[in-house]
């Protein structure tokens, strides 16, 4: 979004104003997309502004740029079961959901966005989102867009879980636009879904979203492989078999850098720090780091688990990696890890395949440097993914009735 393309130049006039939804019941990833893309539409446009509604309880630890804000949405939890309860003391999580939903929709009235971006989930959590929707559909004010990640989950189970939740409703009934950020030819998370041919038309394959490359900080000492699984909730496993590489082979090169996560902790970390403690240095660790990109810009190589965020900034610093992907409790990580690996974008440590063994990772850490580069593979529109986004954004302000967009 440039100045020029909006209506009027009065500098105290009314901006274009994007609110994102970001349900964040578990992990990073929600958040660090709409976190990503608010950056770059407020970047493009300095009379732009953008609101994120997250549930992530780690949304505080991040740096927002100018003009972009974030309200945190009452916590939940998911338990080991697949149910949710809410973090907060004494409410039930249906209580919880419908406090989270009023908040929704008090922010969205009184933000009045003139674009809402939604997160993955067409309904939100538990349903949470659909007043909103009603809302803003009535009001006809605003372009509702449905932002996907490249792959979702496996079509047969996707389609049942959309069924059950009546996202696919949702999508055709209240979305002018549905965002893929990523490559048709790499994957279709829709695939299996029987979206009308309306709904299809109004899908846009954006290529996945380009992570800062800008002023980075000083990163430690080099040369050092990354090491990182996200937000840790659930990449225990493959911290263990890097550190027991390391454990295994005292001339395994180069050192390492280990980033935990905010979700791993406890007794689980308890344990990782006093066998890091033991290499000498050859690992060293931490618990969070939000500006990671520094860490990626420094790496020789990564190791990391398979969410979209780390797959982004891999491709973004054009970094070798190998990817050890999660297979439960969906098979998202897997079905990217394979067909970036079949792309030769990067490899894949695979349980069946491989083993998820000590030699196995020995091997993977030692192979790095003469991996090829993501860039190596694919050049053309593979990362085109925010400035795709933001002339999205200016081709729906421009549909807007004149009244919404002054």
């Amino acid at each position: 979004m440039s100045p020029n393309t909006s209506t009027g130049s009065c500098p105290d006039e009314r901006g274009p104003r994007i609110l994102f939804y970001s349900h964040d019941t578990f992990g990073l990833g929600h958040l660090r997309r709409s976190r990503a893309l608010a950056a770059a539409l407020t970047a493009a446009d300095p009379r732009a502004s953008a609101m994120i509604l997250t549930g992530s309880p780690v949304a505080g630890r991040f740096a927002f740029p100018n003009r972009v804000d974030h309200m945190r949405l009452p916590g939940v939890i998911k338990r080991a079961d697949g149910s949710y309860a809410s973090r907060t003391m004494g409410m039930s999580i249906e209580e919880t959901t419908e406090m989270r939903a009023a908040l929704i929709r008090s922010t969205a009235e009184q933000f009045d966005p003139d674009i809402l971006v939604v997160d993955k989930e067409p309904t939100g959590f538990r349903g949470e989102l659909l007043p909103t929707l009603d809302m803003l559909q009535e009001r006809g004010k605003a372009r509702l867009v449905l932002g996907l990640r490249d792959v979702l989950d496996e079509p047969e189970l996707l389609r049942a879980e959309w069924e059950r939740k009546g996202a696919r409703d949702a999508a055709e009934k209240y979305y002018h636009e549905i965002w893929v950020y990523g490559l048709r030819e790499i994957h279709d998370p829709t695939a299996g879904l029987d979206l009308s041919p309306a709904a299809q038309t109004r899908m846009y394959w954006t290529g996945y979203l380009r992570r800062d490359l800008g002023v980075v900080g000083t990163p430690p000492e080099q040369p050092y492989v990354l090491i990182t699984p996200g937000g840790g909730g659930d990449g225990a496993m493959m911290v263990d078999l890097a550190i027991s590489a390391y454990e295994r082979d005292p001339d395994l090169a180069p050192r390492a850098v280990l980033v935990y996560g905010p979700f791993l902790s406890g007794d689980t970390r308890a344990a990782f720090e006093d066998r890091v403690a033991a290499l000498g240095g050859r690992v060293t660790a931490m618990g969070f780091e939000s500006q990671i990109e520094t860490l990626f810009a420094g790496a020789q190589g990564v190791i990391c688990m398979g969410g979209y965020n780390t797959f982004c900034e891999v491709l973004s610093f054009d970094k070798p990696a190998v990817i050890v992907p999660r297979t439960t409790p969906r098979l998202e990580q897997w079905i990217r890890a394979s067909r970036a690996e079949q792309l030769g974008l990067v490899t894949m440590l695979d349980e069946t395949r491989d083993g998820w063994t000590p030699e196995a990772m020995i091997g993977a850490i030692r192979a790095l440097d003469r991996q090829p580069r993501p860039s190596q593979a694919i050049s053309d529109g593979l990362l085109d993914g925010l400035d795709f986004v933001t002339n999205r954004v200016n081709a729906l302000l421009r549909q807007l009735p004149r009244e919404a967009a002054e």
